[in-house]
C-alpha cells in the first residue's frame, strides 16, 4: 500500500514539474515572437514610408523637369522678332526629344478684346498660319486665342483658334500667369481636345502656362506677348514618371484640387500583388503654384525583406520545444524506457528546426542577392566568405581574391582622384577587422573589368560572434552623384565665367565710353565758347573733326560690344551660306571708300575657291568683315595690304577657312591672348580698336562648334585659320584639333 502511494505521488510531482517548465518555455517564446511581429510591423511602415517619399521625390523632379523646359521655351520664343509659325516650330522643336511623358501639345495664345480678333487673325496668317480661322466664345469678354500649336505626343491634333477663355481651369492659370511673371499650373479637368475622346479613355489633365515677354527695352520695360500653354495627361504622366518606384509592390493614386476647389482623383497605379492594404501614407507634392496628393497604400506581407515566417517559426519551436523538455523531465521522473523514446522523439524535431533554419538562410541569401548595394564578409585572414551579386557587378570581378595584401592588386582600389591607390592599413575592411566601425569611405574601383572606373562609398563593421575578427562591409555605387556634381560644378563655371564678362564690360562702360564723351563734351565747349567770340569757321574746322573722331570711337565700341553680345547669346539661324559670294560682298563693302582714289594704294586681296558652309549668315558675315577689315587696317606704313584668302577639307563635315596678310602681325607669345575680351596687342597700340574685334570671332566659330587660332605668316603677317560645318549635321563629329600649317605649292602661296 505504501509502495503504490509513493508511486502515485512521484507521478504527480513530476508531471507539475514538466507543466511548469512547457508554461515558463512557451510564455518566453511568445514573447520573443510578438517582439519580432512588432519590429516586422514597423519595418513596412518605414519602408512604406520611404517608398512614398521617393515616389513624391520623383514626382517633383519630373514636373520640375517640365516647368523648366516651359519657362526656358518662353524666353525663347519671346526672343523673336517677330515670333513666326517657323520660329515657334524652332523654339519647341527640342521637346519632342525630351519624351514628356503625358505631354499633348503646346501652343501659344494671345489676347483679344472682341474689336481685336479680326486683327489677331490677319497678323498670325501673315506670320506663317494661312489658314487660321479664330473662334471667339462670348462677347464683351477678353479672349484667349490658340494661334499656334505643335503636337508633341504624335497623335494630338492642333486646334488653331480655339477661345481658352471657355475653359475655366486653363483660364484661371493663365491670368494667374500674366499676373505672376511665373510658370503656373491650372486645376484637375479634361481637356478641350479630349472632348471627342472616348468617355471610357478620357483622362483627368493639367495645363501648365507660362507667360511670354519681349526683350526689355531701354527703360527695362518687357512687353507681355501672350502665353504658352502644355496639356498634361494626368495617368500618362504618373504611370510612365512612378513605373520604377512602384516596381509592382505599392499601389499609387495621385489626387488634385479640381475647379471647384475639392481634391479630386486624377491617376492611380495598381501593384500586381494580393492581400490586404494594411499599410498608408500621403504626401503632398509641390508643382508650380499647386499641390498634389500621392497616395501609397501597400500590403505588408507583400514587401520584400519585411515579412517572414520567423516569428511563427519562433512561437512553433518554442511550444514545441516547452513540451520536449516537459516531456523528458516527465519522462526521466517516470521511467527509462519512456525517455529513450522521447529521445528519439526529441531527434526527428531538432531535425525539422534545423531544417526551417536552413529556409531561413536560405531567405537571408535571397535578400542579399536582391538588393543593389553590394555586401562582403571576411574572415580574420582576409578571406571572403561572401559576396552579394551586387557587390561582384560594382567590383566587376567575379572571381575573389583573399588575403588583406592581394586586395589591392586585385580589385584596383584608389584614392577619391583616382590616381592615388588607396592605403592598405586604411581600406574600411581592415580597420573592421581591426575592431574599427567606418562610414561611408569614399574610393575608386578600376581595374580590366571596369576600366573606366566606379565612384563608391564603403562602410565596414566589426562582426561579433561570428569567430575571430570577421567583419562587413557594405558598398554603395555612387558615380552617378558624381557626375550629377561634375555637371553642377560647369554650370557653376560658366555663371563665373558671365559675372566676368560683366566685370569687363563694366569696366569698359566706366573707361572706353567715358573718355570719348570727355573728348566731345571738352570740344563742345570749346566750340561754344569760340562762337561766341565770333571766331571764323574755318578755326573751328580742327575741334570739329576731333568731336566726330570721338563719337566715331565711341560708335565703334558700342557696335563691337552689341556684336559681341550677339556671337555669345543671339539664337543661332543656321543656313546655307556662300562664302565665295559673301566674301566677294565684304570685301567689296569694305574697299568701296578705296576706288577711284588715286592717293591711296589700292589693296591686292587674292581670294580662292571657297566652298558653302551651314552657318548662320549674319554672324559669318560679321567673322568675314571684322577678319578682313583687320587685314587691311594693320598694315605696315606706306605699303598697301596684301591679302590671301582660301580653303581645304578638314575634319568630315568640316572645311577649313585661311586669311593671310602681310602687315605688321601679332608676337608668338599673344596668338591666343588676342582672342580674348578687350585685349589689345602692344603691336597694334598706334591703331584704333576696341579689342573686341578677335573675341567676337572666337564666339562665333565657337557657337557653330569649329576652332579658330592664330600663327605667324611665312614672309611677314599673321594668319587667322578657322573651320565651319559644311552640313547640318557636322557638329554631331567635331573637328580635329587645328594644327599650325605652313603654306606649300598646294594651298595659297605666301606673296
Amino acid at each position: 500500500m505504501a509502495g503504490l502511494f509513493w508511486h502515485v505521488r512521484t507521478r504527480v510531482s513530476s508531471t507539475g514539474l514538466a507543466a511548469i517548465i512547457a508554461v515558463v518555455i512557451v510564455a518566453a517564446t511568445l514573447a520573443v515572437a510578438s517582439a519580432l511581429a512588432v519590429g516586422q510591423r514597423r519595418s513596412a511602415e518605414a519602408q512604406v514610408e520611404r517608398r512614398a517619399a521617393q515616389a513624391a521625390d520623383a514626382v517633383a523632379a519630373e514636373a520640375g523637369r517640365y516647368v523648366d523646359t516651359l519657362r526656358t521655351v518662353a524666353a525663347s520664343a519671346g526672343a523673336f522678332e517677330p515670333l513666326t509659325a517657323a520660329a515657334f516650330r524652332q523654339a519647341v522643336a527640342p521637346l519632342k526629344d525630351m519624351n514628356l511623358a503625358g505631354a499633348t501639345s503646346i501652343a501659344f495664345l494671345v489676347p483679344a478684346t472682341d474689336d481685336q480678333v479680326p486683327s489677331v487673325q490677319a497678323r498670325w496668317r501673315s506670320r506663317g498660319v494661312p489658314d487660321l480661322r479664330v473662334k471667339p466664345v462670348g462677347t464683351g469678354v477678353e479672349h484667349l486665342l490658340a494661334v499656334l500649336s505643335v503636337p508633341l505626343d504624335g497623335a494630338s491634333t492642333p486646334r488653331l483658334g480655339i477661345d481658352a477663355s471657355q475653359a475655366v481651369a486653363p483660364a484661371r492659370a493663365l491670368t494667374e500667369a500674366r499676373r505672376s511673371g511665373a510658370v503656373t499650373i491650372s486645376a484637375a479637368y479634361q481637356l478641350i481636345i479630349d472632348q471627342n475622346v472616348p468617355a471610357d479613355q478620357r483622362q483627368m489633365s493639367f495645363s501648365l502656362t507660362a507667360p511670354v515677354y519681349a526683350p526689355a527695352d531701354a527703360a527695362g520695360q518687357r512687353e507681355f506677348r501672350g502665353w504658352l500653354l502644355m496639356g498634361l495627361r494626368g495617368h500618362d504622366f504618373i504611370a510612365k514618371t512612378l513605373h520604377q518606384e512602384a516596381q509592382g509592390l505599392i499601389d499609387v493614386s495621385l489626387r488634385a484640387e479640381d475647379v471647384g476647389g475639392r481634391e479630386a482623383p486624377v491617376a492611380a497605379l495598381d501593384a500586381p500583388v494580393t492581400g490586404r492594404r494594411d499599410l498608408t501614407r500621403t504626401v503632398s507634392v509641390p508643382v508650380a503654384d499647386r499641390y498634389w496628393h500621392l497616395r501609397v497604400d501597400a500590403a505588408g506581407a507583400s514587401l520584400p525583406g519585411v515579412t517572414t515566417g520567423l516569428p511563427t517559426v519562433i512561437t512553433v519551436s518554442g511550444v514545441i520545444l516547452g513540451l520536449l523538455l516537459a516531456g523528458l523531465v516527465w519522462v526521466l521522473a517516470t521511467g527509462r524506457a519512456r525517455a529513450r523514446a522521447e529521445v528519439k522523439h526529441a531527434t526527428a524535431e531538432l531535425a525539422t528546426a534545423e531544417a526551417d533554419a536552413r529556409r531561413q538562410a536560405e531567405l537571408l541569401g535571397a535578400v542579399l542577392d536582391g538588393i543593389s548595394d553590394g555586401v562582403g564578409v571576411v574572415d580574420h585572414q582576409g578571406e571572403f566568405l561572401l559576396h552579394n551579386p551586387a557587390a561582384k557587378a560594382i567590383l566587376g570581378l567575379g572571381v575573389d581574391k583573399g588575403g588583406v595584401d592581394n586586395w589591392q592588386d586585385h580589385y584596383g582600389i584608389f584614392e577619391p582622384d583616382t590616381i592615388t591607390p588607396f592605403p592598405t592599413p586604411r581600406l574600411p575592411l581592415v580597420r573592421a577587422l581591426a575592431g574599427e566601425s567606418v562610414d561611408q569611405v569614399e574610393m575608386v574601383i578600376r581595374n580590366p573589368a571596369q576600366p573606366d572606373g566606379v565612384t563608391i562609398t564603403v562602410s565596414a563593421r566589426p562582426l561579433s560572434g561570428a569567430g575571430q575578427g570577421a567583419a562587413v562591409a557594405v558598398f554603395h555605387d555612387i558615380s552617378a552623384r558624381k557626375l550629377a556634381e561634375a555637371q553642377l560644378a560647369a554650370t557653376v563655371t560658366e555663371l563665373r565665367e558671365r559675372e566676368a564678362d560683366l566685370r569687363a564690360f563694366a569696366g569698359v562702360v566706366a573707361h572706353d565710353l567715358k573718355a570719348p564723351l570727355s573728348v566731345v563734351a571738352g570740344y563742345a565747349e570749346f566750340l561754344d565758347e569760340a562762337l561766341a567770340t565770333g571766331a571764323p569757321s574755318t578755326a573751328l574746322r580742327p575741334t570739329l573733326h576731333k568731336v566726330h573722331s570721338g563719337v566715331a570711337r565711341m560708335s565703334r565700341l558700342i557696335d563691337d560690344l552689341l556684336a559681341y553680345a550677339t556671337a555669345r547669346d543671339g539664337v543661332l539661324q543656321p543656313a546655307t551660306v556662300d562664302l565665295q559670294t559673301l566674301t566677294a560682298d565684304v570685301i567689296t563693302g569694305r574697299t568701296a571708300h578705296l576706288r577711284g582714289n588715286p592717293a591711296i594704294a589700292f589693296p591686292d586681296i587674292y581670294t580662292g575657291s571657297l566652298p558653302t558652309v551651314h552657318a548662320d549668315p549674319v554672324l559669318v558675315r560679321q567673322l568675314l568683315d571684322n577678319l578682313i577689315g583687320n587685314a587691311l587696317k594693320y598694315t605696315l606704313p606706306g605699303q598697301p595690304a596684301r591679302i590671301d584668302i582660301a580653303a581645304r577639307d578638314d575634319a568630315p563635315g568640316w572645311t577649313r577657312i585661311e586669311i593671310a596678310d602681310r602687315g605688321i602681325g601679332i608676337p608668338a607669345a599673344e596668338h591666343d591672348q588676342v582672342f580674348e575680351r578687350f585685349h589689345r596687342s602692344a603691336a597694334h597700340s598706334s591703331y584704333t580698336g576696341t579689342g573686341l574685334g578677335l573675341a567676337i570671332c572666337k564666339k562665333v566659330i565657337e557657337r557653330h562648334g569649329g576652332r579658330i587660332h592664330a600663327e605667324d605668316n611665312p614672309g611677314g603677317g599673321i594668319r587667322i585659320i578657322f573651320t565651319l560645318p559644311v552640313h547640318a549635321h557636322a557638329t554631331e563629329a567635331s573637328p580635329r584639333r587645328l594644327e599650325p600649317h605652313l603654306c606649300t605649292t598646294s594651298d595659297t602661296q605666301p606673296r
